[in-house]
């Protein structure tokens, strides 16, 4: 059973604990990589939906701004009363 002992004792004087700085970095590397991981899980071609993702933000703000600059007149549905 004491077979075991000496040998681990010379093991735990060998480990370097890094910096709590770099431990930190290392730490919010990880977390952003498992979060892309996530995000595109089952996606085959992320770059994709980013671009798809952005140009419907785009399309959003542009109606945002036409329809606060515009006051309602332009090329939007009109009420016909009749």
């Amino acid at each position: 059973m004491g077979m075991c002992l000496p040998c681990l004792g010379g093991a735990a004087d060998d480990v370097v604990t890094p910096d709590p700085e770099i431990r930190r970095r290392q730490l919010a590397e990880a977390a952003e990589k498992r979060q892309k991981e996530t995000t595109y899980r089952g996606v085959k071609n992320p770059e994709a939906v980013e671009r798809k993702k952005k140009k419907q933000e785009e399309i959003e703000k542009q109606e945002i701004t036409a329809s606060a600059s515009g006051g309602g007149g332009g090329g939007g549905l009109k009420w016909q009363m009749g």
